[in-house]
C-alpha cells in the first residue's frame, strides 16, 4: 500500500495524487506541490489514504507544504496578474490581427510561467505573439490551443435543460460521445437536438448511456419480431425505453397496439446501427 493525497487544481478538474510524507492533509486544505508545469497551489479533495502500489507506474511527487496565509496572498496576487495578462494578450492579438479567441490565462504559483488558452478554427502562427508577451511579463510564456469542449468547460453556462453545463459542474475529464449513443437512446438525429452549446454531442448522452444499455438488453428494438399476449406475431414500430411501452403492428391489426415489454415474447431482435449517410452528416459533432 502507498499513502496518497488527492489534489485538484481546477474546481472541476482531474485529481492528481501526491505523496504526503509526514503531512496530514484535510479535505479543503490548500497544498503547495511541484508539477510538470512548476510549483502549484491546489485544493485537497482526498485526504491521506492508502492505495495499492499497482495503481501507480511512477513514483509520486511529494507535497511541499500545506498553504499558509502568505501562500494564499500569493495566490490572490496571481489571480490579479492573470486578469491583467488577459487584457494585454487580447490587445496584442488584435494588434497583430491574429484569428484566435483567448479563453483563459493561468499563472503558476511560483510565477515561473504564464499559460494562455485559446481557440481557433485553424492553426495559428503565434511565435511573434509569444515574443510580445515575454517582453511584457519577463517570464516563460506558453500558448495552448484548446477545443470547443474545453472552452465550454472553462467558461461555463446553462444547457438546454436549464442546469449548469455537465463539464463545468462535475465532469473531471471528457469521455468520448458517439452518434450511436444518441440513436440507441431513441433521440432524433437532429444536430440542434443532440448537441450542446459547444456545438458537439451533449455530454449527458455519455452520462446516461449505461442505463440505456441495460434497458436495451430487456427491450425489443424497432423492427424486432415479437409475439403478443394474444399469440399474434407482429413487428415493433415504436419503443419508449424509459416507460417500457412498445407499439406493435400485427397482421390482424390495422393500427399499432401498445404493449408493455413484459407482455411480449421476442422471436427475432435487430441491431441498432448508424448508417453511412447519418454518420457522414453528423461526424463533426463527435470531435472535441
Amino acid at each position: 500500500m502507498k499513502e496518497i493525497v488527492g489534489i485538484r487544481f481546477k474546481s472541476v478538474g482531474k485529481i492528481y495524487y501526491f505523496a504526503p510524507g509526514k503531512i496530514h492533509a484535510k479535505v479543503g486544505d490548500k497544498a503547495i506541490v511541484e508539477t510538470v508545469r512548476g510549483i502549484e497551489c491546489g485544493d485537497v479533495v482526498i485526504a491521506n489514504r492508502g492505495i495499492d502500489d499497482s495503481e501507480f507506474s511512477a513514483p509520486l511527487k511529494p507535497i511541499i507544504r500545506i498553504a499558509d496565509a502568505n501562500d494564499l496572498k500569493i495566490v490572490e496576487r496571481n489571480k490579479q496578474r492573470e486578469k491583467e495578462a488577459m487584457k494585454i494578450c487580447e490587445q496584442k492579438i488584435a494588434a497583430r490581427g491574429l484569428k484566435m479567441s483567448l479563453v483563459d490565462v493561468e499563472c503558476t504559483f511560483d510565477n515561473n510561467k504564464l499559460l494562455f488558452y485559446f481557440t481557433a478554427e485553424n492553426r495559428v502562427d503565434f511565435r511573434e505573439l509569444v515574443k510580445d508577451l515575454a517582453a511584457v511579463f519577463r517570464t516563460r510564456i506558453e500558448l495552448r490551443q484548446i477545443g470547443v469542449r474545453d472552452e465550454a468547460k472553462i467558461l461555463g453556462g446553462l444547457g438546454i435543460c436549464g442546469r449548469e453545463f455537465c463539464c463545468k459542474g462535475f465532469i473531471g475529464e471528457f469521455a468520448p460521445v458517439s452518434i450511436k449513443m444518441a440513436k440507441e437512446q431513441g433521440l432524433s438525429l437532429n444536430p440542434t437536438k443532440i448537441s450542446g452549446t459547444c456545438g458537439r454531442l451533449m455530454c449527458c448522452l455519455k452520462n446516461e448511456q449505461n442505463a440505456y444499455e441495460e434497458l436495451l438488453k430487456i427491450t425489443p428494438k424497432i423492427g424486432a419480431v415479437v409475439v403478443t399476449p394474444d399469440g399474434d406475431r407482429g413487428k415493433v414500430e415504436d419503443v419508449n425505453l424509459i416507460t417500457g411501452k412498445l407499439r406493435v403492428k400485427t397482421d390482424k391489426s390495422e393500427v399499432p397496439v401498445t404493449y408493455d415489454r413484459s407482455e411480449l415474447k421476442l422471436l427475432k431482435d435487430v441491431e441498432i446501427r448508424v448508417n453511412r449517410d447519418e454518420l457522414k452528416a453528423l461526424k463533426g459533432l463527435e470531435d472535441k
